[in-house]
Parts: structure tokens; sequence; C-alpha cells
């Protein structure tokens, strides 16, 4: 089945949706992922963070002073194959929390629950305003045109996130669960095998 095929055609991309990778995605660095949209801007392009791939170190490993705020897992993820030695920070926003400037509240998102955080900032200063942290190295990010052509050309599923999708305690889950709370017939696509010859 052309999974890519049960997309919505033309779905306008937004900062704070999800690109979920469809089984026949062929790209390794992709393959049953899912993606946080922190930009996505018809000119400039898209940027965003895989969501379930954590890596074997421990934030407290790398940044030791934001280890009391990493959520659990408390790894640091892969974000995606652009520039991997880069940090980007995502953090979770208190229900009425306060606005600090060293929190950035992602649009598209109900209440500003997700945001970029300052790693130049003490995390004593987010108190009021994050309630936890999860540490990204590289990101995702595609041309002008290139995620919607990829799109089109059925690699994604673009699909509405929820807050809780950044923090999943198990990531590894993540892309069967995202698949599954669509219904069908994309919840289908959930139990597809990593190699369906052995189907």
């Amino acid at each position: 089945m052309p999974w890519g095929a049960l997309m919505t055609p033309g779905r306008r991309l937004v900062a704070g949706q999800l690109v979920v990778a469809t089984p026949q995605f062929g790209d390794p660095n992709f393959a049953k992922t899912v993606v946080l949209l922190l930009r996505a801007d018809p000119e400039d392009g898209a940027l965003g963070l895989v969501l379930n791939r954590p890596t074997g170190t421990d934030v407290a490993e790398v940044l030791p002073q934001w280890a009391d705020l990493a959520a659990t897992p408390p790894a640091v993820f892969r974000g995606g194959p652009v520039q991997p030695a880069a940090a980007i920070c995502l953090g979770r926003g208190r229900p009425g929390g306060t606005a600090v400037s060293s929190f950035a509240r992602l649009e598209g998102l109900p209440d500003g629950s997700l945001g970029t955080v300052d790693l130049d900032c003490a995390p004593h200063e987010l108190q009021g305003a994050v309630s936890e942290v999860r540490l990204f190295a590289g990101y995702a990010g595609w041309a002008a045109g290139q995620l919607e052509s990829e799109v089109d050309e059925g690699a994604w599923w673009v699909l509405d996130a929820l807050p809780a999708d950044a923090f999943a305690v198990q990531p590894e889950l993540l892309w069967k669960q995202v698949l599954l709370r669509q219904g069908p017939p994309i919840a289908f696509a959930a139990n597809y095998p990593a190699d369906p010859k052995l189907n």
C-alpha cells in the first residue's frame, strides 16, 4: 500500500506539527521517526527535531547543570543529521507559567506548552516557566519546498502533535503510538514489519 497516499494533499506545514515517516521512507536517518516542526516557512524551509531517537549519553554527562530538569529518560536525543554537534533544548511550559526571555514558546500547540530553551541561561531562571527539558544533538532541516515535496511524494504524514509527544517516557514506542491514535487507515501502518519480506 502506498501509505503516503493516505495524507490529505496540500496540507500546509506549520510549526508545532509532526511529520511522521511513512513505512516506505527509504532514508535510514528518518526510518520510523517522529519529527516536531519548530519552523516551517515557504521561503526559508523547515527545521525540526526527531523525538524518538535517544542516545546512550545522559544529560548529566554533557550539561550537568540541566540534569535536574531533564525529562525521563534523561538522555540526550539525536535531533537529526544536520549539525550533530549543535545542541537544541525543548522545554515543557508550566500551565500559567511566567514569561521569561530564555523560553520561546512554540506556536501551534495549545497554551504555548512547548518551547525552545536558551542553554546559556541559568536553569533556575526557568523555574516558574518550565517543568522539564529535553536536550537534542543536531536537527532535521529542509530547504524551501523540500519537505513539502517529500510529503507530496508520500515520505511523510503531516499530523497534529500533542504536547506530551516531545517528552515521551518510552520514545521507542512513539512512532507506533502516534499512528495508532490516528485511527484507520493510518493506524494500520503501526504494525508494519521492519522487513516486509518477512511478513
